[in-house]
């Protein structure tokens, strides 16, 4: 039975005789091979063989090891190189590692030396080129390319985007929970000068306000109950790249105060500690909430909305741009289908009639969500509409959204018949989840229930 390569090397070496025996001796170890006279030859053989790490010798005719080196580092950026030399050209050796060589060995040479030696190079290697693809992929990630769409609006974002990304400003993003206030966040982080340093999120919603306090400030051992260690919180964490504070308007007016004074003086104290902490840190804040509204009604400091609305983003809600489901539909598809292993070619009629009529009051969440959904069902080439959630198969046809567009009412509509039109269709939409539909709706559970019991006492 055949075992898979260990992986694969290049060995260059003038004297055949030795080029033949570490041929030999890598093949039985398992490795895949190939060899070169020469650094010449060794170039072509890179091109075509594309090692992960090469045993080169100094000492050659044409071109040398120390040549070969330079030009190799090039052509294999996460590739290894070791240098094989005699025991009098240890200088050289020397040099070579100063050149970007993994190790060397002197001849003669001890194969046991060799075998853990090429094993630990060929290990660098291979953990230099996933991190390589590991970065690559988080740079197609967070590409503008990824956030899609090719309605004015977005267009619009897009650019603004491109404006303030290597700037040092604070930026607030604002939009409907699901438009991809964080993926936005993240393509700022990545297309600044930052993006070698951390982006580290935190959702400010989902902390009780004295946990909150620790996690963005850090705290010192015995600052509180629990409190058994020193511990750095997400601005130091951050130093040197980007904090992304979702669901700001949530943090509580206490933990504002310190967080105005960090952006206004650029230092933190953590808690229970007297140390004055300086940290370089870009705040990228994201919120599903009227922060204007919030300050007017007390329960969000004027002066810190200031500070965190340098620059504003506000990312439009999919229903108002549903010329793009088509695209991030196709996007998702081709996503999902890929991680899942699927072939499957596209949508049929029907199913992106279904996409294209359905509002997504859940936005481009709930269109990827519907949309890996489907893929994992999928048993044939094409997603059909009954693979789609129930709201989105029973969506009307015909005008995009116009069944659920304001602009179908007839003027005089009240106030409190519009209350229930938006209660009662984000209702089928999430399939009766009163938790959802006031998440959506930006009201309380209890006022949805509320209404409910109310215009059920009314059908009595």
């Amino acid at each position: 039975m055949a075992t898979s390569s260990r992986g694969r090397i290049l060995i260059v070496d003038d004297e055949a005789n030795a080029r033949e025996a570490l041929d030999e001796l890598l093949r039985d170890e398992g490795y895949e091979t190939a060899t070169a006279a020469d650094g010449l030859e060794a170039i072509a053989q890179i091109h075509a063989f594309e090692p992960e790490v090469v045993l080169t010798d100094l000492k050659m005719p044409r071109m040398d090891g120390l040549e070969l080196l330079e030009r190799g580092r090039a052509l294999l950026p996460n590739g290894a190189f070791v240098v094989m030399t005699a025991f009098g050209s240890i200088d050289t050796a020397v040099a070579a590692i100063r050149r970007g060589a993994e190790n060397y060995l002197t001849k003669p040479l001890d194969f046991d030396a060799l075998g853990a030696l090429v094993e630990r190079a060929m290990d660098k290697a291979k953990l230099s080129a996933e991190a390589a693809r590991l970065r690559e992929r988080l740079e197609t990630r967070y590409s503008f390319g990824e956030i899609i769409g090719d309605h004015p609006s977005m267009q619009r974002l897009l650019k603004t985007i491109g404006q303030v990304a290597s700037s040092r400003a604070t930026v607030l993003i604002t939009g409907e929970t699901g438009t991809g206030k964080e993926l936005i966040a993240a393509a700022i982080h990545q297309n600044s000068k930052r993006k070698d340093g951390p982006f580290v999120r935190l959702n400010c919603a989902s902390l009780a306000e004295s946990l909150l306090e620790s996690e963005l400030f850090g705290h010192e051992k015995g600052s509180f109950t629990g409190a058994t260690g020193r511990r750095q919180g997400r601005f130091e964490q951050a130093d040197g790249g980007t904090l992304f504070l979702d669901e700001v308007s949530e943090i509580p007016l206490a933990v504002q105060v310190k967080l105005l004074r960090f952006l206004q003086e650029r230092e933190l104290e953590r808690v229970g500690g007297n140390e004055t902490i300086r940290v370089d840190v870009r705040v990228v804040a994201a919120t599903n909430r009227d922060l204007a509204q919030r300050v007017e009604e007390g329960e969000f400091r004027e002066d810190l909305y200031y500070r965190l609305n340098v620059i504003s983003l506000d990312v439009p809600p999919l229903r108002r741009r549903q010329s793009d489901v088509p695209q991030l539909a196709t996007h998702f598809l081709r996503r999902f289908a890929r991680e899942n292993d699927r072939d499957i070619r596209g949508f049929t009629p029907e199913a992106m009639r279904a996409l294209t009529s359905y509002p997504w009051p859940g936005n481009v969440r709930e269109l990827e969500n519907a949309i890996e959904r489907a893929v994992v069902l999928c048993s044939g080439a094409e997603i059909d509409a009954d693979l789609l959630p129930r709201a989105a198969e029973e969506a009307p046809h015909g005008k995009v959204g116009a069944a659920h567009s304001l602009d179908a009412l007839f003027p005089g509509t009240t106030l409190a018949e519009l209350e229930r039109i938006a209660i009662e269709k984000t209702l089928r939409a999430v399939d009766g989840s009163t938790a959802r539909a006031a998440e959506l709706l930006g009201v309380s559970r209890r006022k949805i229930q509320y209404r409910l019991k109310e215009w059920s006492g009314e059908e009595e």
